[in-house]
């Protein structure tokens, strides 16, 4: 898995294809970033993080500061792996339940979340995530097409999958 522009344009991301995880489709990342436009100087939180490689573009495309939350040791063993290819120190892991961190953390310009398909607490992850969004910041949820959510500020359809975003 390839980042898609930035300054890490090209760089190689590290997947395990036996995961548990499901990295974002690189069309439906492209169209992401698009959306949220220049992140010069943001701090980003990416939940179930999996490989990264949401966080990774993100830091590509400007973000100073970047959180990834994990909670499966193979894939946190993952993300360090791939975090050494990068020679700033910008990018952070912590190892812990995406709500229970939520229900805790700081807050941050861009949420972003991509939990298993069939998560039983988007709404709870919503909520939280809302809460901890500065003014003026973004969040998002990737989930599957259909799924039941409060009404977000927009939302974009790409087959089987949906991100839906909300704007303070």
């Amino acid at each position: 898995m390839r980042i898609l522009a930035g300054r890490y344009k090209g760089r190689s991301i590290k997947t395990i294809s036996s995961s548990s995880y499901r990295p974002t489709q690189s069309r439906i990342r492209k169209s992401l970033f698009d959306i949220l436009g220049p992140l010069d100087g943001i701090s980003f939180l990416d939940l179930y993080a999996g490989s990264g490689i949401i966080g990774f573009e993100a830091a590509s495309r400007g973000a100073i500061d970047v959180t990834f939350v994990e909670n499966n040791y193979i894939t946190i063993k993952l993300l360090h792996k791939n975090i050494q290819k990068f020679d700033e120190g910008i990018f952070f892991v912590q190892k812990q339940n995406a709500l229970n961190y939520l229900k805790s953390c700081g807050k941050y310009d861009i949420i972003f979340a991509d939990p298993p398909y069939g998560c039983n607490e988007l709404p709870e992850l919503v909520k939280l995530g809302l809460d901890h969004i500065k003014d003026f910041g973004t969040f998002i949820l990737e989930s599957r097409t259909g799924d039941e959510l409060p009404e977000s500020t927009d939302d974009r359809t790409y087959g089987d999958t949906q991100l839906n975003l909300w704007k303070k």
